[in-house]
């Protein structure tokens, strides 16, 4: 397991639960990025037993793909009766096999399971409980639910970096304040490269700015409520809209992940943007964080995204940028791109100039 994605507390989980619990979240790498090693324990067959048993209940139940979740029962079912788990006395470790045998059979980058060594508390209704609520605003706000950067670079580029798509109802008016400093640039780069997730409607939400009318993006549908949602841009935004006229360029990495790989998709798809940059790391499906006992939790995508285009989605392969280069050049590549587009219209002979030599240095 990708050892940036075991982080040890239930803070993590307190992070990425709400932001996922209608979809687009799992939550490797989106809880806080520093926390120290969590102590290992010591498990019996007992625990074994209850936690495997959980994970098939909560797979049956929910999992996107329900003949996956029959044949991944199915062997379960069968290690545990063969003793294949017998010589496992560390929780951690456990928490490793368990996810392993789980993505192994699917490819499926946010089906997983953890440990926690402070104890998960049950909650009634299967939500957060006041103190999780509220270590959940206090890391999202740390984190300024998402915003990590906008700024204007030369020959008036704008610029956007998102770490994540942080809950609507705080994210909003920091999507319409950044739109509103972006409005008057002449193209726009959105910097993904460094993007974990995030809330679905988030992603609808800042897509909404980038589009002159209602726009059909990415679909969900729900295999727990055998539901499609369909996911349109709205008619109207909060403050400035900035339209789909001027350029739009997307940066992605491998670590672009899950909701920030929605927005990528959706808007490459609809034709609005140009992504540069490295393939995206291929975690779509939507879902939620279960309970399997008292240090023990699972991620359990019970939604796939349908895209109105490619009738698709970009699990387990990734969004595939237009322009491929590595991440770290891919700022330079993309206003290259951009100002190559932008030297044949302009007419100021000094400002020309001044943009050619840009494009050699660039180069």
């Amino acid at each position: 397991m990708n050892k940036k994605a075991k982080i040890a507390t239930a803070a993590a989980i307190v992070g990425i639960s709400a932001l996922g619990s209608i979809a687009a979240l799992a939550w490797p790498d989106a809880g806080p990025p520093h926390e120290p090693p969590q102590k290992d324990m010591v498990i019996d067959k007992a625990t074994r037993a209850e936690v495997i048993n959980n994970v098939i209940a909560n797979l049956d139940r929910g999992y996107v793909f329900p003949d996956k979740a029959a044949m991944i029962g199915k062997d379960l079912r069968a290690r545990l009766s063969r003793g294949d788990f017998d010589g496992i006395g560390s929780a951690e470790k456990f928490a490793d096999v368990l996810t392993d045998a789980l993505q192994g059979q699917t490819h499926d980058k946010h089906l997983e399971v953890r440990y926690f060594q402070e104890a998960i508390a049950e909650s009634p209704d299967g939500g957060l409980s006041p103190q999780e609520q509220a270590e959940e605003a206090l890391h999202q706000k740390q984190v300024n639910y998402g915003f990590a950067n906008v700024g204007r670079l030369h020959f008036n580029i704008g610029l956007l970096e998102l770490h994540a798509f942080g809950r609507p109802q705080q994210a909003a008016s920091r999507i319409a304040a950044a739109m509103t400093l972006l409005g008057d640039t002449d193209a726009l780069i959105v910097d993904l490269r460094e993007c974990r997730g995030g809330d679905p409607d988030t992603v609808m939400l800042l897509a909404s700015y980038l589009f002159d009318k209602p726009t059909h993006l990415n679909d969900i549908y729900f295999r727990d409520e055998n539901r499609t949602e369909e996911r349109w841009t709205t008619a109207s935004v909060p403050g400035r809209r900035y339209g789909q006229a001027r350029p739009l360029y997307l940066l992605t990495s491998n670590d672009t992940i899950s909701g920030c790989e929605d927005f990528a998709y959706a808007l490459k798809n609809a034709g609005r943007a140009r992504l540069v940059g490295e393939t995206t790391a291929g975690a779509a499906h939507a879902g939620a964080p279960h309970r399997l006992d008292a240090h023990f939790m699972m991620f359990v995508p019970s939604g796939r995204p349908i895209n109105p285009v490619t009738h698709g989605d970009w699990e387990g392969v990734g969004v595939v940028p237009d322009v491929r280069t590595s991440a770290k050049k891919a700022l330079d590549a993309a206003q290259l791109a951009i100002l190559e587009g932008m030297l044949p219209a302009e007419t100021d002979p000094m400002r020309k100039d001044d943009m050619q030599r840009h494009i050699e240095e660039l180069k």
